[in-house]
């Protein structure tokens, strides 16, 4: 399958950074599987704007997993991946994401806990494990219905499958999240988990900048009231 079959949704282009919302099931890199991914997407969308023969840089500061979907930001230059990628290594960068959960989870509050990699599941870990990683975020639950709630949290650190694990081991796994004991399908292959606002110093400019991006269309049907609205409350 060619990468240009692939729809590309931009939210900001400049000549230091390029800002997309990726869809749901699309890898972020290119993988074993050679199924299309959002950096070969992304510099197939820049070859053919700007005419440009070759390759093109594009650097990949971060991820998000195949099954979420949500805003990620892609470096231009080398300056402006080195300066994103200090910025996400110091967890000075602004994630926010959204979240259906299995169960009624009210109230809010911090998870606080020690992640280690085991094969391809992440779990939690003592904080003296030589190989763990703290993690850290913060919840609001916004509303409850059919034994399903919807989350939004604060990323402070981004480590591989946080909020899946981190949630999950609260009792409360990410709807479509089998691979951490959910109990119910999403779209049959996703999961309801979406980065809807990214905040980040520019690498050039040097100004705070923020982009924000509602749930794809698959959400449809759950909480469609509040994120319409975009949540009253604050985290």
């Amino acid at each position: 399958m060619s990468c240009t079959k692939v729809p590309l949704d931009v939210l900001y282009l400049d000549n230091h950074l390029l800002v997309v919302q990726k869809p749901a099931g699309l890898l972020a890199q290119a993988d074993r599987t050679g199924d299309p991914d959002l950096l070969s997407v992304a510099k197939d969308f820049l070859k053919e704007k700007f005419k440009k023969p070759g390759n093109v840089y594009l650097g990949l500061v971060h991820r998000l997993d195949r099954p979420v979907s949500g805003i990620m930001v892609l470096a231009r230059t080398s300056k402006a991946a080195s300066r994103l990628s200090e910025q996400f290594r110091s967890n000075t960068v602004r994630k926010k994401y959204v979240a259906i959960v299995e169960g009624v989870c009210a109230g809010r509050g911090v998870c606080k806990n020690y992640l280690i990699k085991n094969d391809q599941r992440v779990c939690i870990a003592e904080a003296g494990h030589p190989n763990a990683r703290y993690a850290e975020l913060s919840w609001q639950s916004i509303a409850q219905k059919n034994n399903l709630s919807l989350l939004d949290i604060t990323l402070k650190t981004g480590r591989p499958h946080q909020i899946r694990v981190q949630i999950a081991h609260m009792g409360y796994p990410l709807l479509g999240d089998m691979r951490y004991n959910a109990q119910r399908e999403f779209d049959g292959k996703n999961l309801a988990l979406h980065c809807r606002l990214l905040g980040l110093e520019h690498p050039v400019k040097r100004e705070y900048m923020e982009w924000k991006a509602a749930p794809p269309v698959t959400w449809t049907g759950y909480f469609d009231n509040e994120i319409k609205k975009g949540f009253t409350r604050t985290a």
